[in-house]
């Protein structure tokens, strides 16, 4: 439904998700974005064009997902000769699903791809007309740990020992300035964590530590020097030992701590390593999905970057290996999977994907929340947390105003 620019909508008969708790509220939108009604109704004299019975469901910001590969047939990383084809399809697709912002994400590959694909992944505003909110570029490698690559390509991978040099060439430094929002490196790897500070400065990229082997002391240099964030939380890391419980022993620490994103398709972690997570802490938790090219798609052969993958019984392999690449989980179906593993409370679930990814990135005054002037991304949920409505910019998206394709 096309709507005057200057309308009011009001959403009623719902428990609206504002200051960390679930209230019986009104929310009002006015031209993309959620608006202080006192001025409606004491300057303008006005009452709501629009009224949207919420059937006494959850009104929440809409899901933002910092960590995906691809999605119904598209890979980010290898369909660089219909990149544009593959970004418009997968945020109309995943706006569907509830996910109203992303940042796509490319795998280790090499100089030549990124200089071809960075400039497609940058941030582009949501709408009906252009599926859900691209954030930035997720760029994941290639300055990881070989021991710790995971469904990475070996040959792709590379150090840091001539600094900002090494990353001008790999990724071009004008690139991550224009269209990068944050980019995974592992902090042992020679060169990385002293180029760090100089990196940030440079290009105001967010910095997250993963695909890695480091200890706790280099993993606590990192986050010093302004690694903010942990890359899906215990996997392709050194695993937790009680001498040195490397990247994890972070969420130990006493001050402040990393955010960390976690997968919660009950396959990639363990739901008991979930709740470790959950408990140790809980403001840090950004719930990804790490999806691949398969997700939303029957099972069969996949690619993920340069290499094949097999998608069986939900679970994504590389070919002929027991090495996990990636999940064809949706964001929604982790939120669920979230309270199912730690008990935690539909709040929690929800702010670990909305408003936690938004801080992450520093976008929290305008993603991830319904505050006043925040964007008008917002989804209605059934009481089990089910996806029933989405709205971006203040408009409704459906299956008829939105439509895109899968790459079978």
């Amino acid at each position: 439904m096309s709507l005057p620019e200057s309308s009011i909508t009001q959403f009623y008969n719902c428990l609206v998700l504002k200051d960390h708790k679930l209230v019986s509220d009104y929310l009002y939108v006015q031209n993309g974005k959620i608006i202080d009604p006192a001025n409606m109704f004491w300057e303008e004299k006005r009452i709501p064009d629009v009224r949207i019975d919420c059937k006494g469901g959850i009104v929440s910001p809409g899901y933002i997902d910092v960590q995906i590969n691809g999605a119904f047939g598209y890979d980010f990383s290898n369909d660089t000769d219909i990149i544009e084809e593959a970004v418009d399809n997968i945020s109309k697709g995943l706006l569907l699903q509830g996910c109203t912002a992303y940042c796509p994400t490319t795998v280790s590959s090499r100089p030549e791809v990124y200089h071809k694909v960075i400039s497609h992944l940058g941030p582009r505003q949501g709408s009906v007309e252009n599926g859900a909110s691209v954030l930035g570029a997720h760029i994941e490698g290639p300055f990881i740990s070989p021991q710790k690559k995971g469904a990475h390509e070996l040959a792709t991978l590379r150090t840091a020992k001539h600094g900002l040099a090494d990353f001008e060439e790999c990724y071009g430094l004008d690139n991550l300035r224009k269209y990068a929002a944050y980019v995974t490196m592992a902090p042992e790897v020679e060169g990385v964590t002293a180029a760090i500070p100089d990196l940030i400065k440079e290009t105001g990229v967010a910095i997250s530590s993963g695909h890695s082997n480091a200890t706790t002391a280099k993993a606590q240099e990192a986050f010093k020097q302004g690694a903010n964030m942990i890359t899906h939380l215990f996997n392709a890391m050194h695993p937790f030992h009680q001498r040195d419980p490397g990247i994890i022993g972070l969420l130990g620490d006493n001050g402040p701590r990393p955010f960390y994103g976690i997968i919660c398709d009950g396959i990639h972690v363990h739901p008991n390593s979930v709740m470790i997570a959950y408990y140790a802490h809980p403001t840090g938790a950004c719930l990804v999905t790490d999806a691949m090219s398969a997700q939303s798609l029957p099972e069969g052969y996949y690619k993920l970057g340069e290499m094949d993958v097999d998608v069986h019984g939900g679970h994504v392999y590389i070919k002929g290996t027991n090495t996990i690449a990636g999940s064809i989980a949706t964001l929604a179906e982790c939120v669920r999977n979230f309270i199912d593993f730690t008990g935690a409370s539909k709040v929690e679930a929800l702010e670990n994907a909305t408003l936690h990814p938004a801080q992450m990135l520093g976008i929290s005054d305008t993603k991830g929340t319904l505050a006043h002037g925040a964007d008008a991304d917002i989804l209605i949920l059934d009481n089990d947390l089910y996806v029933q409505r989405v709205f971006i910019a203040g408009v409704e998206a459906t299956n008829d105003n939105v439509k895109f394709n899968k790459k079978l």
